[in-house]
């Protein structure tokens, strides 16, 4: 009889112990449906965060780098943009090649840009007449108040933050 009264707390502790695994495992079968990453398809309502009006209002824009098109020419530029909130952007910039200065000191600009539900995009400047459009991609960060570019045709890359 002392077999069995020593087996009946054991096969509790059994049952507590199945119990708690099963309530684990899922508490953590059910995080793993909740959880949907950037690139998940099963929530795409919850991925598309950002839009054209994302980038709303002035951005000033550092952009650093070598023109692959004019022999390694070293580029330094200043920018600051007006996003719309539509797709256009107005700007001005002060473009210093080779260490030279421009003959504009603040040379005035338009253009569009697009940008994709999940916070990637592009944009399209007309930066002169007679010359071709200058493109660049970019990635929206802080939840709009800055992003990250790179100059399409060359090795120059940016960085803008919203000015308050």
């Amino acid at each position: 009889m002392k077999n069995n009264s020593t087996l009946a707390p054991l096969s509790i502790i059994t049952r507590k112990f199945a119990v708690g695994i099963i309530l684990v495992s899922g508490t953590f079968a059910l995080g793993q449906l909740n959880h949907s990453g950037p690139f998940d398809d099963r929530n795409e309502e919850q991925n598309k965060r950002c839009s054209n009006r994302t980038l709303t209002g002035d951005y000033g824009i550092q952009i650093e780098g070598n023109r692959t098109d004019v022999n390694d020419a070293t580029l330094r530029t200043l920018v600051l943009a007006h996003f719309h909130g539509d797709g256009t952007i107005t700007e001005i910039d002060h473009v210093v090649l080779n260490g030279q200065p421009p003959d504009q000191e603040w040379r005035p600009s338009t253009g569009t840009y697009s940008v994709n539900p999940d916070c990637t995009g592009s944009a399209s400047i007309d930066v002169a007449p007679g010359f071709p459009p200058l493109g660049y991609h970019f990635i929206v960060v802080n939840q709009g108040r800055k992003f990250i570019l790179v100059v399409d045709g060359g090795a120059i890359n940016g960085v803008a933050y919203k000015v308050d």
